[in-house]
């Protein structure tokens, strides 16, 4: 799922900033994880306006996806929703389809 991701966005054009691997990063102090791993995401030219007119924005922003195995082996696709990010900044909805893809990426790569 996150090769998928990857494409998805390299396809679209969108800057990869960080892709985090917790659970690389707990192996290697010991503990056992599930796959979990949080992609780091956007476009500067989009989400650089949300931050102006709400600099705590930057909190959530660039975008990100969450990848985690799920102990049935099942793969979940979290992230911040267009809704939550609108009540939590006061974003008009104007501004907040900047961001609007973010529903669409994260539909896609969930399948």
């Amino acid at each position: 799922m996150l090769e998928h991701l990857l494409s998805i966005l390299q396809t679209k054009g969108i800057t990869v900033f960080a892709v985090v691997d917790h659970s690389g990063e707990a192996a290697k102090v010991g503990f056992e994880m599930r796959a979990t791993k949080l992609v780091i995401f956007g476009n500067p030219k989009a989400g650089t306006p949300l931050m102006i007119a709400a600099p705590d924005s930057a909190l959530d922003l660039p975008l990100k996806i969450l990848i985690a195995e799920e102990p049935t082996g099942s793969t979940r696709v979290s992230y911040n929703s267009l809704a939550y990010l609108q009540g939590r900044y006061g974003f008009s909805p104007e501004l907040v389809g900047n961001v609007a893809a973010i529903e669409q990426i994260a539909a896609a790569v969930a399948g």
